[in-house]
């Protein structure tokens, strides 16, 4: 065909739909979300304080005033693990997505939303973790893991309803096996928000400890190979 043939032929057009499975037209979306899952986990180191000098000023007093702030570094290491699983998790997926549509950019879009939110409520639960207000704090943290998993499950949704978004290489098993992993995750992160109100130290290990399951469990999810 030359540059002036017009309408292209359905061969190429179907090549354009995602025929050919070495096509793939989700290269700006992922490499913009892995800038935000990027400058996320980079954001949660900011709220680590370095000691000043007044507050350390005799010899050994160093290492007390680091242990002062055990819950800034324990929020940081679970948040930190959480949105590297997720990144994983969002990176696998998008081996087995092959194209786009504007709903699926604004669902992405919407998951990136809590993704740069958890900074936020990981200083919220540090600061206040030995206050008063410490199941508020436990709670919306808890809950903002809530929508993220919630988001999760609707981008790929989205995008595996009908096959629609999927490499052609993707089976109706692998899809199922998918939906199985993630299914789990908004009713156990919902169950980590509601144990905020009951214990907050059994709602943060909740919360690290999904982190560690579906780090294992996001695992075994094959990743289509590219060609």
């Amino acid at each position: 065909m030359t540059g002036s043939e017009w309408p292209p032929r359905e061969t190429e057009r179907a090549g354009r739909a995602g025929g050919d499975p070495g096509e793939k037209e989700t290269g700006r979306v992922e490499a913009f979300s892995d800038g935000v899952f990027a400058i996320a986990m980079t954001l949660l180191v900011l709220d680590l304080k370095i000691p000043k000098a007044s507050h350390a000023p005799g010899p050994g007093s160093l290492m007390p005033a680091l242990s002062r702030q055990w819950p800034m570094f324990a929020a940081y290491l679970t948040s930190f693990a959480t949105i590297l699983v997720m990144w994983v998790n969002h990176h696998k997926l998008f081996t087995r997505i092959r194209r786009t549509d504007g709903a699926f950019l604004f669902v992405n879009g919407l998951l990136l939303l809590f993704v740069t939110f958890v900074p936020f409520p990981t200083a919220l639960v540090a600061e206040h973790v030995r206050s008063p207000q410490a199941r508020t704090a436990a709670a919306i943290y808890a809950g903002t893991f809530v929508a993220l998993a919630v988001a999760f499950n609707l981008l790929w949704r989205h995008a595996s309803g009908g096959m629609r978004l999927l490499d052609p290489r993707t089976t109706r098993e692998d899809v199922e096996e998918i939906n199985r992993n993630y299914a789990f995750g908004p009713a156990l992160y919902l169950a980590a928000f509601l144990l905020a109100f009951l214990s907050v130290p059994a709602s943060l290990a909740l919360c690290t400890g999904l982190a560690v399951f579906f780090a294992i469990t996001g695992s075994t999810v094959r990743a289509v190979r590219r060609d």
